[in-house]
């Protein structure tokens, strides 16, 4: 059994305990008694209870009213609607193999929402949003196959995850509200409110809701991921980039972001085969802007800067997530993003193996 798919279940039999726990402890209101005096005591004093890690992880997936579908918006590019046909009742989308239904590509406005066992909303926190790419769902391909969950899990980061459903299992790259302006920050903004819900205690918003943002894109996310860095109004939020075989187009959106970049915020791309050709063009562009760019793996993520990394020839595309530069990439990365931490002392970890060039 994959490991992502133990951990949902996990989840989910920790979700059940909590509803059966809760209907065990309801059951005596139903006689309306007036709270004693050592219960209101006892009330004010867990109001006070000092904040303090999570025990146990926390999952859901949650339907947003700023998530990138449904969209019946414009392309920006084009300036025609995004839904361009139709057929009785159905709305659908043209794309490059055939008309996408709305009902069926485009209809789930959920978000997987994760918190590690640890987490400590004390202490400095990040924010990952992960854009899945081309074919997927959040929990068949984000948790099971990518292993999205289990990789921030184990990098010992005080992270929470944060992944929108994008075109439902589809070979599709459209941004949806992501094309929109402002667009990428309304929904960080959402997340935020809904990282509160999910955590439980209303003193959090405050931290949660200034968390710096690193943004990861698998594949076709780079869609998305571009109009997000080119008018998604993030601004300083961003704390790092990451394209995980996803340079596929928009460079001049990718190119324009890098050189207004600050320290200490990074961007990584990370490519095989199948992304050469966009990270190349890449690349010349930040030669012509004179961007300064590493091609070798940093020690890590403190200084900021553009890496652009190459892969093993048989490094397979379809892998990428778990298996790249290195195994794990996406733990690699969190584990190298100084200052965020989620335990006082360092998590002794097996270390990733860094695949021969």
């Amino acid at each position: 059994m994959p490991r992502g798919f133990s951990l949902l279940k996990s989840c989910a039999a920790l979700l059940l305990l909590m509803v059966l726990s809760g209907a065990v402890l309801a059951a005596p209101t139903a006689a309306k008694t007036i709270p004693s005096f050592a219960a209101k005591t006892a009330a004010a004093s867990a109001a006070k209870k000092p904040l303090a890690p999570l025990p146990a992880a926390k999952l859901a997936l949650v339907n947003f009213k700023t998530a990138p579908f449904p969209y019946r918006g414009l392309i920006p590019d084009s300036g025609k609607h995004f839904l361009d046909t139709s057929e009785g009742n159905r709305t659908g989308h043209t794309a490059r193999d055939g008309v996408h239904w709305e009902d069926a590509i485009y209809r789930d406005s959920r978000v997987l929402l994760y918190m590690p066992a640890g987490f400590d909303i004390r202490k400095p926190a990040l924010m990952v949003v992960f854009f899945h790419g081309n074919g997927a769902l959040l929990t068949r391909d984000v948790i099971e196959r990518q292993q999205v969950v289990e990789q921030l899990a184990r990098s010992g980061a005080n992270a929470v995850l944060v992944a929108p459903q994008f075109a439902i299992d589809a070979a599709d790259s459209s941004a949806g509200r992501f094309w929109q302006r402002r667009g990428f920050i309304e929904f960080v903004g959402e997340a935020g409110a809904r990282l509160v819900e999910l955590y439980g205690d209303k003193r959090a918003e405050s931290r949660i809701s200034q968390m710096p943002v690193v943004l990861v894109a698998y594949s076709g996310g780079y869609l998305p991921a571009a109009w997000s860095l080119a008018i998604g109004g993030a601004g300083r939020r961003l704390r790092g980039v990451v394209m995980l075989d996803a340079m596929y187009g928009n460079i001049d959106k990718f190119t324009s972001w890098v050189e207004q970049m600050r320290w200490p915020t990074f961007f990584l791309s990370a490519y095989t085969e199948s992304s050469r050709e966009g990270n190349e063009a890449f690349m010349q562009e930040l030669k012509e802007a004179n961007v300064r760019f590493k091609t070798a793996p940093p020690k890590n993520f403190s200084q900021g800067g553009v890496t652009i990394l190459s892969t093993d020839p048989n490094t397979k595309h379809e892998d990428f997530v778990t298996h790249a530069w290195v195994d794990n990439p996406l733990r690699w990365v969190l584990e190298r993003i100084p200052g965020f931490a989620r335990y006082s002392e360092p998590v002794k970890l097996k270390s990733s193996k860094t695949k021969s060039k």
